[in-house]
């Protein structure tokens, strides 16, 4: 099921329209300084044991702290009245999928569990992770990025593989490409609901 899952979703980004570029911090419906305005990104490298820092942003990176206005965490009723979401899907678990406006369009995809952001994906790269990885790598060239600080690990069935590496409570997780070697599908969120996704796959 993450299998199919994961070609769903790269289909989707790969025929997203994507919207007209907005200059950095700029978004539809956003004034500056509100909860859903534009969020520094993260430095190059995280800090270990903890959540990757701060830095300037732009649709190049994306962290366990989000992308963007998109950070984990954030209001779906906000974002939507901000004018940041362009539309919703609601599968079996209650969990709501959506896309994007503004410069994440076509970029990345949304998750939200009890109306709150729980994960980010791409099938894109750019963004790619604060350390370097991202989608098109492959997952020897992930592994030595991350060394010690990430690790393979396995679905429940023993018939998928991806690369997790941990910030506490959230994840970063790289999975495969249907059709070819290496990093299709880049992933952050809660471990709760990322990690268990992938190991668990979906009922529905």
């Amino acid at each position: 099921m993450h299998r199919l899952r994961t070609i769903l979703l790269t289909g989707v980004l790969a025929l997203a329209v994507v919207a007209p570029a907005v200059p950095a911090g700029a978004h539809p419906g956003v004034r500056s300084g509100s909860t859903v305005d534009f969020a520094p990104g993260v430095t190059a490298e995280p800090r270990s044991g903890g959540l990757p820092g701060r830095s300037t942003g732009g649709t190049d990176l994306l962290s366990v702290r989000g992308a963007g206005p998109f950070r984990i965490g954030a209001s779906l009723t906000r974002l939507t009245a901000a004018g940041l979401i362009d539309w919703t899907a609601v599968d079996c678990r209650g969990v709501v999928t959506a896309g994007v406006t503004g410069e994440w369009a076509g970029k990345i995809m949304v998750a939200f569990r009890n109306g709150r952001l729980v994960e980010i994906g791409t099938a894109t790269a750019p963004p790619r992770s604060p350390a370097g990885a991202g989608v098109g790598m492959s997952f020897a060239d992930v592994a030595r990025i991350y060394g010690p600080r990430g690790e393979f690990i396995h679905n429940d069935a023993g018939d998928d593989t991806a690369y997790l590496v941990r910030f506490g409570t959230r994840v970063e997780l790289f999975t495969g490409h249907p059709i070819r070697p290496g990093v299709g599908y880049f992933q952050v969120g809660l471990a709760d609901h990322v990690e268990r996704a992938f190991r668990q796959g979906h009922p529905c």
